[in-house]
């Protein structure tokens, strides 16, 4: 689990980045759930824009994708979904103690 100063850490890196991925009509599927975790491997921290289309709320989207993928919810805000796993191989950003 990340702590505050963590989440904020991580918040603040995740500002300037653009979504990577989209949730539309289709919900979460398994193939996109994979992909999200291999990505997050190679770069540890994304954002998931989430659909006017989509027919789940927000919430529950994020929850399935981090739960999926293994990874932390940093924060929901607006329709964006930003997402940490700390990488095996790639291991680039260090976290404040």
């Amino acid at each position: 689990m990340l702590k505050g100063k963590q989440k904020r850490f991580l918040r603040a890196k995740a500002h300037h980045l653009n979504p990577i991925f989209q949730v539309g009509k289709g919900g979460v599927n398994e193939n996109m759930v994979q992909q999200i975790a291999d990505v997050l491997e190679a770069r540890e921290l994304i954002k998931v824009s989430v659909l006017q289309n989509c027919e789940e709320d927000r919430d529950t989207v994020a929850e399935q994708l981090s739960s999926g993928a293994r990874a932390e919810l940093v924060q929901v805000i607006g329709n964006t979904i930003v997402l940490y796993k700390e990488s095996k191989e790639n291991k680039q950003i260090e976290l404040p103690r």
